[in-house]
């Protein structure tokens, strides 16, 4: 049985059996739930685009002859590392610029910042130890990649910000979360292409599209706080922006794969993503917070699936 002293250190909108619990001490738990260890799917999303890119440069190398599998796959894994860090490091910075916020919000009165648990000081040297890991693997990249990766920084300091001034929150989110839809390409190739723009352009409104139905899960409390945002702006008629923002998404994937030459497959995996993506607009019910969270977190398929199919399709380039 869960101890009551074991429930009161975790966080209301996180799995409690989650390993961060299990394998973890105990005062290392405020840590791993300000960099979202116990919530796998921020940094899934986050690597996503950065896979897709990288692995759409590596249809465009094979067709010419010239890619290089053992540094594909390297970057592959430094996209992985790199995903997690960061992906840390800006929730750790979130906190800190929402902890006010998060304290009038139901669902995250419990994060270790406004519960008290951390302190401002300890999550601001946590989260330049995560900002040193993700540098340490921009590093590893060629000189182009780090530029363009240091560029990201402008963004990423200004979405948390963006829920006080705009109703598109969700864009400048799409912004920072998909950069790797250009790091990817730049990483294998030393330089950007229109492959690439297509990439993180359709990353983009993917991520508005399943960041609208997380955001549903609080509408009430946002409404209440002036917190804006597309679910609160989309409202009923959120159904309707899915289908235009998912469609968009699976034209410019399509444009892009057809730019860098990718295999069969690749198309193949697309048209798997497009049915699971179109089953999400189908069941969502946006007043189910419950199923919001599930359906957002059910994009990780997609994106997998999307990845699975550029992988495979190497095979027929």
């Amino acid at each position: 049985m869960t101890h009551i002293d074991d429930l009161n250190d975790r966080v209301v909108d996180a799995p409690s059996d989650n390993w961060v619990y299990k394998v973890l001490p105990r005062p290392v738990w405020p840590y791993a739930q300000l960099a979202r260890w116990d919530r796998p799917i921020g940094w899934q999303l986050l690597m996503w685009p950065c896979l897709w890119s990288s692995a759409l440069a590596a249809n465009y190398l094979a067709a010419g002859g010239v890619l290089d599998l053992r540094i594909f796959v390297f970057h592959l894994v430094l996209f992985v590392i790199g995903s997690i860090a960061m992906r840390g490091a800006g929730c750790t910075y979130n906190d800190l610029v929402d902890q006010n916020i998060d304290m009038a919000v139901a669902r995250t009165r419990s994060r270790p910042l406004p519960s008290g648990r951390v302190s401002r000081t300890q999550a601001k040297l946590f989260m330049v130890a995560q900002s040193l890991t993700g540098l340490a693997v921009l590093l590893c990249f060629n000189g182009f990649a780090i530029v363009l990766g240091i560029a990201s920084l402008a963004i990423v300091a200004i979405y948390p910000f963006a829920k006080r001034f705009t109703d598109w929150p969700q864009f400048f989110l799409g912004l920072a979360f998909s950069w790797g839809g250009l790091m990817g390409w730049a990483a294998l190739v030393g330089s950007l292409s229109w492959a690439a723009v297509g990439v993180y352009v359709a990353a983009i409104t993917w991520t508005i599209g399943y960041d609208t139905i997380y955001a549903h899960q609080d509408k009430e409390d946002d409404a209440l706080i002036g917190v804006r945002s597309t679910a609160r702006l989309f409202g009923k008629r959120t159904r309707q922006w899915l289908i235009a923002l998912y469609g968009l998404t699976l034209l410019l994937l399509w444009l892009a794969f057809m730019l860098a030459g990718a295999g069969i497959l690749a198309y193949l995996g697309l048209v798997i993503a497009g049915g699971l993506l179109a089953w999400q607009i189908l069941v969502l019910d946006i007043d189910d917070p419950v199923q919001c969270l599930a359906l957002f977190k059910f994009n990780s398929r997609v994106g997998a699936v999307i990845f699975a199919g550029l992988v495979l399709s190497l095979a027929f380039v």
